[in-house]
């Protein structure tokens, strides 16, 4: 049986692949964790595998308006929220050349502009209390070049340039911000793309110092150091 929850924690993305992961680390913890996507279905048997600590939360990160509604009910209804995994986002492998305008706007609502929204609605509750972690999942699609995905490339490096403010002006305050930049991680769909194409797939292997994919589980020990206060 289940200690207590220690924390409450709001993943989004949390019904597959690093989100995922990461929630079943939090729940393993003690970590009462309130999981969001747009499935409900995915969310709920998510949620049912996890266990009791585990509670799912329909939230459509584009709908910007219904963000700070769903942060003041939440913590309503649990107290607080202790830490946030800002994880959802969605990619697309398009050509440069046939990427257009609606398609670059719609990577980065999703991507940025719902991450920001929600994590300054976080922010206001943790500035109360005067502590709280916000972790984001960045790419290393931030770092280099990547063909095709130059949309999701914007967007993750925006997500790293807004850490670092985040990071200066709510430190002092006593929030905790960081960011993880995943390599290649083998979950369902990455290993579905890779392995219809063996050629890109050893391209990554050969640019991966120790020769294998990641696994979700190598990313959710990561995020939970950042979110526990051993990483103070």
């Amino acid at each position: 049986m289940k200690e207590t929850a220690t924390k409450i924690a709001l993943v989004t993305g949390g019904a597959s692949g690093l989100g995922l992961a990461i929630s079943k680390k939090f729940v393993d913890h003690n970590i009462l964790t309130i999981i969001t996507g747009r499935n409900v279905e995915k969310l709920n048997e998510a949620a049912a595998s996890l266990g009791s600590l585990c509670v799912p939360l329909v939230c459509d990160m584009n709908n910007l308006q219904q963000i700070p509604q769903i942060i003041q009910s939440l913590v309503s209804k649990h107290g607080t929220i202790d830490i946030l995994v800002n994880n959802a986002g969605i990619n697309m492998k398009k050509n440069l050349l046939e990427v257009t305008d609606q398609d670059f706007l719609n990577i980065i609502q999703t991507n940025v502009l719902g991450m920001f929204s929600l994590s300054r609605e976080v922010a206001k509750v943790m500035i109360d209390k005067k502590q709280g972690v916000i972790v984001n999942i960045s790419s290393m699609a931030a770092y280099y070049g990547i063909p095709k995905v130059i949309a999701y490339t914007a967007s993750k490096s925006a997500i790293e340039g807004m850490t670092r403010a985040m990071a200066v002006e709510l430190s002092p305050l006593g929030i905790r911000v960081n960011c993880i930049a995943p390599g290649f991680i083998k979950t369902k769909m990455s290993a579905a793309a890779l392995d219809s194409d063996p050629e890109r797939k050893n391209k990554v292997l050969g640019r991966t110092p120790m020769g294998k994919l990641g696994i979700p589980e190598d990313v959710a020990n990561t995020t939970y150091f950042l979110a526990c206060d051993e990483s103070a």
